[in-house]
């Protein structure tokens, strides 16, 4: 029996179409079952973006969500959690300003605050890698060869490794060694230094994920908000990434938040475009 399915492209982070990061979302019917992993996963190797994502609304007005790469399911992405905001915003008549996630990663939430989306997300917990003992010698040297980068500080996050680089021409002159990167034990690699036009950049490379270098990474910035705002001591700040798609971000460290338990939560907010929608048969 083949299956009928809305599906809209979005990009994220992107004040115009054909910028930003590219993101598919799947909507299932809200008492549906999930679709088999092997499915969903296929369907997000057949789309060939950074990320699908499936939403499913559940009776109390949130959703759940699942996100897939062309080879895997993660745990987290910002930039396909703010492409299905924009989606229930836009698309699926949500009345609300905020709409509520809940995924494997706990709860998140997106508020609409007048053109701009805001994630609120919890924050990674940095664990700072020592450069010159051995016991990291084999990943700091996959890093510094890989990106032909000397790094001035390495940080260990839940998924990414971080990597603190002296300026922003570094971040966009790297050329990485995709084949050595890949080797590096995580989902992807961060790279960020102070910006010129904005308080930080980056860069995100994760072809161990699928994705040789992704355009514009929310998630990513769950790492890069708290040590740019410790860093720089202000807890506002504009960030850009600087893939070719390119993507701008307005970031915000919240600490500690009673309405979650007191756990470090950070806004990552940006804009989203509707650049297509349609139907899959599955």
């Amino acid at each position: 029996m083949v299956t009928q399915l809305p599906m809209y492209q979005v990009d994220a982070f992107a004040s115009r179409v054909f910028s930003g990061n590219p993101a598919a979302i799947v909507v299932l019917e809200e008492s549906s079952q999930w679709l088999e992993d092997k499915v969903m996963q296929a369907i997000a190797a057949e789309n060939n973006l950074s990320e699908t994502a499936f939403i499913k609304r559940r009776e109390n007005d949130t959703y759940d969500i699942r996100w897939f790469t062309p080879t895997v399911e993660v745990d987290l992405c910002g930039h396909a959690t703010l492409a299905s905001a924009h989606v229930i915003f836009s698309h699926l008549n949500h009345s609300s300003a905020t709409v509520s996630f809940s995924c494997k990663s706990g709860a998140l939430s997106v508020e609409k605050k007048g053109d701009v989306l805001a994630l609120n997300f919890p924050t990674d917990i940095l664990q700072p890698v020592a450069l010159a003992d051995s016991e990291n010698r084999e990943v700091v040297e996959a890093i510094a060869t890989g990106l032909s980068l000397t790094p001035l500080e390495i940080y260990r996050g839940r998924d990414d490794y971080l990597i603190i680089a002296d300026n922003e021409y570094q971040i966009t002159a790297l050329k990485p060694d995709m084949a050595i990167v890949s080797t590096i034990p995580a989902r992807g690699i961060i790279v960020s230094a102070p910006g010129t036009a904005a308080d930080f950049v980056s860069r995100f490379f994760a072809p161990q994920s699928g994705i040789p270098e992704d355009p514009v990474t929310g998630s990513a910035h769950t790492s890069l908000i708290p040590y740019w705002s410790k860093k720089l001591g202000k807890t506002t700040l504009k960030a850009q990434q600087l893939s070719a798609r390119g993507g701008e971000l307005f970031c915000l460290d919240r600490g500690a938040c009673s309405e979650y338990g007191g756990t470090k939560r950070v806004e990552i907010g940006g804009h989203a475009q509707t650049f297509m929608m349609g139907q899959i048969f599955v």
